[in-house]
C-alpha cells in the first residue's frame, strides 16, 4: 500500500503517447510533461481500452472494460453505474472533485464526484446517435471539417483548457493546503490536443521552421489494406479532404496543442508548488486515447495502431520513485484501483485492473491488457490483445492481425497470414478469450445500438439530426451536419 496522500488526477484527451519529449520526440516541446516524469514513473506501454472518447472514459472511471459498462460508442455515455471509482472514495469520506472534460451524460447525474466544476459532457444527454449506425456505413458528413478548420487561431476548446486549468488552480488554492481530513482527489479533465486543430498562435509559432514530420505510410498502395480497415478509411474519411499544405498546417497545430496542454499542466504544477504541495501530492497523468495524424490514411482514433491505441501514462509523488521506467503493459481499466490504493483502500473485487504501484514494484512481463471498439465507422467487433511483443487484432468475421512490435515497432508486417506464426495466433486468441465471447459481445452491441436509433425514432431522425465533428465545448453549440 502507497504512503496515503492527496491526488491530482490530470486526463487530456487525443494525446498520442510518441509526441511527448519524454517518451522520445526531440522536437515537441513538452517541458512540464517531462519533468513530471523525471520525478516520478513513465508507463512505456500504456494502452486505452477503446479507441474513442465515451467509451474509454466509461472505462477508466468504472475500471470495466466496454462489453462490462456497456459504454460502446459516443451514444452511449456512463450514467453513473455501474459505479465508479469516484463513488467508492465519496463513500469513504473523501473529497472528489472533477472540473473539464468528463464525457459523461450529465452533472445531474451522480458520476462519482463530490463537485463537478464546469465539466463537459455529450451533446444534448445523448451524444452522437449517428455513430450508432453501423449496419449500412457511410462516410461522416463532417469529416470534411478537420483539413478545413487546422491552423493557429483560438478555439473554444483552447479558452476552455484554460478555463479548467483556472478552475483546478482556484480550487487548489481554497482546499488544497488542508490536512486535517481525508485525502482529497482533483481531476482536472483538459480537451486538447482533440481536434479542431486550431492552436494559440504562439504555440503554434513554437514550430515555424520546424521539420516535422510528415503522415507515415499515408500513400494509397501503403494504407491498411485490411476490409475492416479499408472501410472505416472510408467512412471517417478525414484524409480525403487534406492536401499537403494542410497535413503540414495540422501537423504542425497539433505539436503545438501539445504544447499548449503541457503549458496547462505546468500551471497546476506550479500552483502545487507555490503552495508546498508539490512533494505531498500524487499525481497522474494520461490521456483517454491517441490520434494518428494522417498515419496510414486515418485522423483521429478508432483503430488499434499504436498512434491510436497507446496512450502517455506518467505518475510521480510520495512514495514514487524518481525517473523509473515500468515496461508491462497497463491500461485505462488501471486507474480505478489505482485511486483506490492512493486513498489507502483496497482495490474492489472482481475487476480486471491492477494497481499501477505494484507493477512499480515488480514487472510483470507476461500481462496482457486489452481493448475493444464497436463505434463510428466498424462493420464488425475489433478486440485487441497486448501481450509479451504481440499486438493481436481480432476482427468478428474477417482474418485477425498479428504484429511483433520489438521487431516490427511499426506494424507493417502482418504475421497473421503465415503458417509459421498459427501457435502464436492460437495463444493469443485464447487468451483473448479468457476476457471476451467476441462474436457475442459484437452482436450485442450492434443490438443495442440499434435499439438505441429505434428509441431516437429510427433512421430517419437520426439522420435528420446528423453528425458533429467534435463535442462542443460548454457554451459553444454542435455543429450538426444533417444525411
Amino acid at each position: 500500500m502507497t504512503n496515503v496522500k492527496n491526488t491530482l488526477f490530470i486526463f487530456s484527451d487525443e494525446h498520442t503517447r510518441d509526441i511527448t519529449g519524454c517518451y522520445g520526440d526531440p522536437l515537441v516541446k513538452t517541458p512540464n510533461l517531462d519533468r513530471l516524469a523525471a520525478r516520478g514513473v513513465r508507463f512505456d506501454n500504456a494502452y486505452t481500452n477503446c479507441p474513442i472518447c465515451v467509451p474509454a472514459r466509461a472505462s477508466l472511471a468504472t475500471g470495466r472494460y466496454v462489453h462490462d459498462n456497456k459504454s460502446w460508442d459516443n451514444a452511449h455515455p456512463y450514467t453513473g453505474m455501474p459505479e465508479a471509482w469516484g463513488h467508492v472514495l465519496k463513500r469513504a469520506g473523501h473529497e472528489v472533485v472533477a472540473t473539464g472534460k468528463l464525457h459523461m451524460r450529465d452533472s445531474e447525474t451522480d458520476n462519482g464526484h463530490s463537485l463537478e466544476i464546469e465539466t463537459l459532457h455529450v451533446v444534448d444527454g445523448i451524444g452522437d446517435i449517428a455513430g450508432c449506425n453501423r449496419d449500412e456505413l457511410v462516410e461522416r458528413g463532417s469529416a470534411k471539417t478537420m483539413a478545413r478548420d487546422a491552423g493557429a487561431g483560438n478555439s473554444t476548446y483552447s479558452a476552455y483548457d484554460a478555463r479548467t486549468t483556472d478552475n483546478a488552480i482556484a480550487w487548489l488554492r481554497e482546499n488544497g493546503t488542508e490536512t486535517g481530513g481525508k485525502p482529497w482527489v482533483l481531476y482536472a479533465g483538459l480537451t486538447l490536443p482533440h481536434f479542431p486543430l486550431i492552436c494559440p498562435q504562439e504555440f503554434y509559432d513554437l514550430y515555424d521552421g520546424v521539420d516535422l514530420p510528415a503522415p507515415r505510410f499515408n500513400a494509397e498502395d501503403a494504407q491498411p489494406n485490411h476490409p475492416y480497415l479499408r472501410k472505416l478509411r472510408e467512412t471517417i474519411a478525414y484524409d480525403k479532404y487534406f492536401d499537403e499544405e494542410r497535413r503540414r498546417v495540422a501537423i504542425q497545430a497539433y505539436y503545438g496543442m501539445v504544447s499548449y496542454l503541457d503549458h496547462q499542466i505546468g500551471r497546476m504544477l506550479s500552483t502545487l508548488e507555490e503552495l508546498g504541495q508539490l512533494e505531498n501530492t500524487l499525481i497522474l497523468y494520461s490521456s483517454d486515447h491517441g490520434e494518428m495524424l494522417g498515419n496510414r490514411g486515418y485522423w483521429g482514433k478508432s483503430v488499434f495502431f499504436e498512434e491510436s491505441a497507446a496512450i502517455p501514462m506518467i505518475l510521480a509523488g510520495p512514495g514514487v520513485p524518481e525517473g523509473a521506467v515500468v515496461k508491462t503493459p497497463v491500461s485505462l481499466v488501471d486507474v480505478h484501483p489505482t485511486m483506490l490504493e492512493a486513498c489507502g483502500m483496497p482495490p474492489e473485487a472482481g475487476l480486471p485492473g491492477r494497481s499501477l504501484f505494484g507493477f512499480i514494484a515488480k514487472e510483470d512481463p507476461d500481462r496482457a491488457v486489452f481493448g475493444e471498439y464497436h463505434a463510428i465507422g466498424a462493420c464488425t467487433g475489433a478486440f485487441m490483445l497486448r501481450w509479451r511483443n504481440w499486438k493481436y487484432t481480432y476482427y468478428v468475421g474477417f482474418a485477425p492481425q498479428l504484429f511483433d512490435l520489438d521487431t516490427d515497432p511499426d506494424e507493417l508486417i502482418d504475421l497473421a497470414p503465415d503458417a509459421a506464426h498459427a501457435p502464436t495466433l492460437e495463444a493469443c486468441e485464447a487468451r483473448l478469450r479468457q476476457i471476451v465471447d467476441p462474436e457475442a459481445v459484437s452482436a450485442e452491441a450492434f443490438e443495442s445500438q440499434r435499439a438505441k436509433i429505434a428509441d431516437f425514432g429510427g433512421m430517419e431522425a437520426v439522420l435528420a439530426r446528423g453528425d458533429f465533428p467534435h463535442t462542443p465545448a460548454p457554451g459553444e453549440k454542435a455543429e450538426f451536419t444533417p444525411r
